[in-house]
């Protein structure tokens, strides 16, 4: 099984990225969460991967942490009715700490407003993850693979308090993960906010 891989990249849209490695060209599909956070062409990336193998096809799929592929690889072999291109969707909206935020508190109302997710599909992700992602020690108890928890919390508290201000979630979870980028790992709560209502 190929579990990362490490090239240069060479051109990437919101779901795909091409990454050269040793003269080959990789496709790999990736969530906008991760696309969002890739370097400009020509530079070298790391990627989480889980490779689907179908009897027409072989997929690679990409991903920015460990816990994000291994939140990507729960969907798709607990929840049914969700397959890769459903997870991927998902998994464009909305970042890591909200998604589990909202599967462990059940708000399906969050959920179903991914687009191509209805109310039962979201549903079924809480039914079916909310044991899987209940704990402290969750698939991303750490956002981006061995950061601290705390980081994890901070998006989550930041993003609920744009959504106290009217905002959508998927726009407050988009807001916040523009911030984070800018801030770095280390922000703060109230940095957080202040720079994506800023």
């Amino acid at each position: 099984m190929i579990t990362s891989i490490q090239g240069t990249i060479t051109s990437a849209t919101p779901l795909h990225a091409v990454i050269e490695l040793n003269g080959l060209g990789y496709e790999v599909n990736i969530p906008v969460t991760t696309a969002e956070r890739l370097p400009a062409p020509g530079a070298t990336v790391k990627l989480h991967t889980l490779v689907i193998y179908r009897e027409d096809a072989q997929t690679l799929y990409g991903f920015a942490t460990p816990a994000d592929r291994d939140f990507f690889r729960l969907m798709i072999e607990n929840v049914t009715g969700v397959g890769p291109k459903g997870a991927l969707g998902i998994m464009s909206r909305l970042s890591l700490p909200l998604l589990e935020s909202a599967i462990r508190s059940g708000d399906i109302a969050t959920l179903s407003k991914v687009p191509g997710i209805g109310k039962k599909t979201a549903e079924r992700l809480v039914v079916e993850l909310k044991a899987k992602v209940g704990g402290g020690d969750s698939v991303a108890t750490a956002v981006t693979g061995g950061a601290p928890a705390h980081e994890a919390s901070a998006h989550r508290d930041a993003a609920s308090a744009l959504i106290a201000l009217g905002y959508k979630a998927a726009d407050a979870d988009q807001a916040i993960r523009r911030a984070a980028l800018a801030l770095g790992p280390k922000a703060t709560t109230e940095a957080l906010i202040k720079k994506a209502l800023g």
